[in-house]
């Protein structure tokens, strides 16, 4: 972000990025234009211009601004830092149960898979955001090693690229088909699998499992 912006600058350049990041998501980044983007923004040019002096940093600043949505939400407390096969499960019940899932997609897929077709230079910036988002649920399942609810026979990179992989795939079949039941069956599937590590409870159960 811009240093020594005031509180009404900060809040321009966020509504600027939410209008840019729904209209990339609608029209693709070549069919969105500067003019449309200050008439949905209510900017002027040199506004605009201020902000973001070419496309490839209003795109930049786009992806950053979305990848902190995504990444806040699954840090929150919601989710207990994944740290047991319960809030896998919860952080699936969520998206399965959110009624908007198939129609809306993944945010943040939807706009990579967009903006990298491009010949804007920011592979870089969009790996590093999902790589963030494999951290967050890697750093969960290497907790669930610490804890003793998952063998330490587990690979939590190889588990957490499974979790993401099966989300975004699972949105997309989602979005495809109109209907939830793909990411329902390919979350379900990955979490299912990462409980065939799972280490038996002192009563004989595993972690998360229904007794």
């Amino acid at each position: 972000m811009p240093q020594k912006l005031t509180g009404k600058g900060q809040a321009t350049r966020a509504r600027i990025l939410e209008h840019a990041s729904e209209m990339i998501y609608a029209k693709g980044v070549h069919a969105t234009n500067n003019e449309q983007l200050r008439h949905a923004a209510g900017i002027s040019g040199s506004q605009l211009n201020h902000y973001f002096p070419t496309k490839e940093s209003l795109v930049l600043a786009v992806i950053e601004w979305q990848a902190q949505r995504v990444l806040t939400f699954h840090r929150s407390e919601r989710f207990t830092h994944f740290d047991s096969l319960d809030s896998l499960r919860e952080w699936a019940g969520f998206y399965i149960a959110y009624e908007r899932s198939y129609q809306e997609g993944c945010t943040l897929g939807s706009l990579a898979s967009e903006i990298i077709k491009t010949d804007l230079d920011v592979r870089t910036e969009l790996a590093d955001a999902f790589d963030q988002w494999r951290d967050i649920f890697r750093d969960g399942l290497e907790r669930m090693q610490s804890l003793g609810r998952i063998s330490v026979e587990a690979d939590p990179t190889r588990l957490a690229h499974l979790l993401l992989s099966a989300f975004q795939g699972g949105m997309l079949l989602a979005q495809v088909a109109r209907e939830i039941a793909p990411l329902n069956d390919a979350l379900r599937a990955a979490i299912d699998y990462v409980q065939t590590f799972a280490k038996p409870t002192a009563a004989g159960v595993p972690d998360g499992a229904i007794a």
